[in-house]
C-alpha cells in the first residue's frame, strides 16, 4: 500500500519525455482544495425508506445533499432540533465543529424522539475509521440501542418497540447500502444480525425488513465478489506483448483501428469501463488509503487490515494500463504513415472522451501519447496534425493546478446536475488528482484538536468531495456494449517500458550514443540478439 500511494501521489500528467504515467514528478506542496461545488444525493442515499410499523408512520424527512451542503461544506440549520444531552459536542452558529469520539457516537444512534440527519451518517461512518475499526463502532453502535431502548428486558413493550424500530432499522439499511464492504467483516454481520434480530422479534412486518435488509447486502457482497474475481483472471492471464510478438506472426496480429476503426465508439467503450470500476468504488476506501494510527488509541496493533482499498487499486491499474496500450499501439506499426495514422485516431478518441465527460481516459491517452518512446519517434509526428492534440493538452495542463481541467469538469458537473438523460449525466474525474485532493485534504488538517475533539469541520468537507464523486458513479451508461472492443481493451496485452523502448528504436533509429547502447542491450536481452 505505501508503495501504491507513493507512485498514485506523484503521478501527474508527464511533458513529452517522461517514459511512463507516472514518471513524472511535480512538487506536491503547493496543491490547493478542489473548487467547492454543489452536490447531489447519490442513489444509495436518494430513496427514503418507510421502515414503519403502521403505514401513517413516516421516517423524518431530510433534504437531498444540493440542500444539505451548502458553499461552506455543510448546512447550517441541521442540528437545531436536538439538544446536546450528553454533552462533548462543540456548535458554532448552529455548525457542529467537534466533539469528543463518544459524544459522536452517541449523536448517530437514534431514538424514540431522534433520528440523526443524513449528512451525519455519511460524514461520520466515512470518516469514523479514521479513529476505529467499523466492527467497533459497530458494536458501540449496538450496545448504545440495546442498553437505551432497554431491547434486552423481556416482555419488550411492543409500543416502544413500533416507535424505535423503524428509526433503527433506518440506520442499519443505510449503513448496509453506502458502506456495504464494511460488512465483508464477520464481526460486523453478526453485530448486524444481533440489533436487526432484537428489534424483529416481536413484528412480523420489521422480521419482514429485516431479511429485505440482510438480503440487499449479501446480494452486493455477492456482486463484488464476482467482479473481484473476473479482475484477477484479467491480471492473471496478462502477458507482455512482446511475448505475443514473438509467437505470432505479424500477418495475424491485430491492433486496435482493425478491432474498432471508429474513435466515437472507442470512447464509448472506454466510459464503459471507467464507469463500470468506478462503479465498485467504496467511498471509504478513499479514507481507509490513507488511515494511520490515532494517537489518542493505546492499541497497538498493526492497522493495515483497515487498508481495503482493492477497487480504487484497480482502477489507478486499469488508467496505468490504459496509457501503456496507447503506446503500444502506437510504437508497434512498422511504418511510419501507420503510426501517424494510430496517433491521430487516438486524438480523436481523446477529443470525444473529453466531450463526454469522460476525464480519466482522456489523461490515460495523453498520458501514453507523452511517454518517452512515442515522444522521441520526431519522424512519425512530423506527420501528424497536432491541432486538436496541443488544445487538449492546453485543457489538462497541469499547470496552476490543473486550472483548465478542473473548469472543465465544474462545466460537466453543471451539465450533469441538470441533465434529462444519461449521456448527459456522465462526469468521470481525473483519478489520481481527484485521490491527491482528498490526500492534501487529510493531511492538511489534524483529525484532533489539541483539545482532543475530533475535528468534525474537516470531515464535513471530506464527506463532501466525497459523496460528489458517489453521485458521479452511480451513473448508467447510456452506449450499447461492444464485447469484442471491450475484451480486446481489457485483456491484449501491452508493452513493458522496456518493450517500448525497443519497439521506438527499431521504428526510428537512436539519435546518440546513450540510445544506442540502450538499443543494443535492449535487443541482447529480449530479442536475444547482438
Amino acid at each position: 500500500m505505501a508503495k501504491f500511494l507513493a507512485e498514485l501521489l506523484g503521478c501527474v500528467l508527464p511533458d513529452k519525455g517522461a517514459s511512463s504515467a507516472c514518471e513524472s514528478r511535480q512538487s506536491c506542496g503547493g496543491v490547493k482544495q478542489s473548487t467547492k461545488q454543489k452536490t447531489v444525493l447519490f442513489s444509495t442515499l436518494a430513496k427514503e425508506k418507510s421502515l414503519t410499523a403502521h403505514k401513517q408512520e413516516r421516517m423524518p424527512q431530510t433534504p437531498p445533499f444540493a440542500a444539505m451542503f451548502d458553499s461552506s461544506g455543510y448546512n447550517r440549520n441541521l442540528y437545531q432540533s436536538k439538544e446536546d444531552s450528553c454533552g462533548g459536542l462543540y456548535y458554532h452558529d448552529n455548525n457542529l465543529l467537534s466533539g469528543s469520539l463518544e459524544a459522536l457516537i452517541q449523536h448517530l444512534v437514534p431514538n424514540v424522539d431522534y433520528y440523526p440527519d443524513r449528512t451525519y451518517i455519511f460524514t461520520f461512518l466515512l470518516s469514523s475509521r479514521l479513529f476505529m475499526h467499523p466492527y467497533e463502532l459497530m458494536a458501540k453502535v449496538c450496545h448504545l440501542c440495546i442498553e437505551q431502548q432497554s431491547l434486552s428486558e423481556p416482555g419488550l413493550d411492543k409500543n416502544r418497540i413500533r416507535k424505535i424500530a423503524p428509526k433503527i432499522l433506518q440506520l442499519l439499511t443505510e449503513w448496509t447500502e453506502t458502506f456495504p464492504y464494511d460488512f465483508r467483516d464477520e464481526r460486523m454481520m453478526r453485530n448486524l444480525k444481533e440489533l436487526a434480530q432484537r428489534i424483529a422479534s416481536g413484528d412480523e412486518m420489521y422480521r419482514k425488513n429485516v431479511q429485505q435488509l440482510l438480503q440487499n447486502l449479501l446480494r452486493k457482497l455477492a456482486t463484488v465478489s464476482q467482479y473481484e474475481e473476473v479482475l484477477a483472471k484479467i491480471n492473471a492471464t496478462s502477458t507482455d506483448r512482446l511475448t505475443v510478438l514473438k509467437t505470432k506472426p505479424q500477418s495475424i496480429q491485430r491492433d486496435i483501428i482493425t478491432v474498432c476503426n471508429d474513435p466515437y465508439a472507442l470512447a464509448q467503450q472506454l466510459t464503459h469501463i471507467e464507469l463500470e470500476r468506478l462503479n465498485y468504488i467504496g467511498p471509504e476506501e478513499f479514507v481507509q488509503a490513507f488511515v494511520q494510527k490515532d494517537p489518542l488509541d493505546n492499541d497497538k496493533s498493526c492497522y493495515g487490515d483497515r487498508k481495503k482499498t482493492r477497487n480504487l487499486e484497480a482502477y489507478v491499474e486499469w488508467f496505468n494500463r490504459l496509457s501503456y496500450l496507447v503506446a503500444t499501439e502506437i510504437c508497434m506499426p512498422v511504418k511510419k504513415k501507420h503510426r501517424a495514422r494510430v496517433i491521430e485516431y487516438f486524438i480523436d478518441v481523446a477529443r470525444e472522451c473529453f466531450n463526454i465527460g469522460n476525464f480519466n481516459s482522456l489523461m490515460a491517452i495523453i498520458s501514453g501519447m507523452n511517454m518517452s518512446p512515442v515522444s522521441r519517434l520526431k519522424k512519425t509526428w512530423a506527420k501528424v496534425k497536432t491541432a486538436k492534440f496541443d488544445i487538449l493538452e492546453h485543457q489538462m495542463d497541469p499547470s496552476s493546478n490543473f486550472y483548465n481541467y478542473r473548469t472543465a469538469l465544474r462545466g460537466a458537473a453543471q451539465r450533469s446536475l441538470t441533465a434529462h438523460s444519461n449521456r448527459e449525466k456522465i462526469v468521470i474525474p481525473f483519478f489520481s488528482l481527484l485521490i491527491k485532493d482528498i490526500y492534501f485534504l487529510n493531511e492538511g488538517c489534524a483529525n484532533r484538536l489539541p483539545n482532543g475533539h475530533v475535528n468534525f469541520e474537516k470531515f464535513w468537507e471530506l464527506a463532501k468531495q466525497v459523496s460528489e464523486f458517489m453521485t458521479w458513479k452511480q451513473v448508467e451508461c447510456p452506449f450499447e456494449r461492444d464485447r469484442k472492443i471491450l475484451q480486446y481493451l481489457l485483456t491484449i496485452p501491452v508493452f513493458s517500458d522496456d518493450a517500448l523502448y525497443l519497439a521506438s528504436y527499431e521504428s526510428e533509429s537512436p539519435e546518440n550514443h546513450i540510445e544506442k547502447d540502450r538499443w543494443k542491450t535492449l535487443r541482447s536481452t529480449l530479442l536475444g540478439r547482438v
